[in-house]
């Protein structure tokens, strides 16, 4: 077996739907909701569990590189028919590579996840910049973004660091 067929992120398409590749890197990406819930590749968190934003932390870089972080819900309106395609829900930029987001600057707000219908994917994908302030177009509309396409606009090439979760509508009972 390759890794590639093992790999959570072709397994939860990710890879396919959001982005062609994740690039091969020393870059790590930590995603922790409530200073305790770490965030791994297809486990379920709960609506309650996340409506605070992360704290996402990068590794392996260096002060001289900067990066961009993405989140985005490629399931909307619902997993069987997903026609608005990704719903953006947050966007920081130029996080220098050994800090955390919170010392980037926040080009879109971080949206709590609200999945309606089905179980969503909500995806953080890390992108390398070649320089500080790299990103210049600002997504004006959440509904409807393409990361393949924002990354194409700012020129950030593949990501280097992926995590996703699943997240569905929470009842009463799943709440006790």
């Amino acid at each position: 077996m390759t890794s590639s067929v093992t790999d959570p992120l072709i397994i939860g398409r990710v890879v396919g739907d959001v982005v062609d590749h994740v690039l091969p890197s020393n870059v790590k990406m930590n995603v922790i909701y409530n200073s305790k819930k770490h965030v791994y590749n297809g486990h379920e968190l709960f609506p309650s569990l996340i409506k605070i934003k992360p704290k996402v932390s990068v590794l392996g870089g260096d002060m001289r590189s900067f990066f961009t972080l993405i989140m985005t819900d490629p399931d909307v309106p619902g997993p069987s028919d997903p026609y608005l395609k990704e719903h953006l829900h947050w966007v920081v930029t130029d996080i220098p590579g050994t800090t955390n987001a919170s010392f980037g600057r926040e080009l879109v707000s971080y949206e709590i996840p609200r999945p309606n219908i089905g179980i969503h994917r909500f995806v953080f994908l890390l992108f390398k910049q070649t320089r500080r302030q790299t990103v210049m177009s600002v997504p004006m509309i959440r509904d409807g973004f393409s990361t393949r396409r924002f990354a194409e606009e700012n020129e950030l090439g593949f990501p280097v660091a992926a995590v996703f979760f699943n997240c569905q509508r929470e009842t009463a009972s799943r709440r006790r």
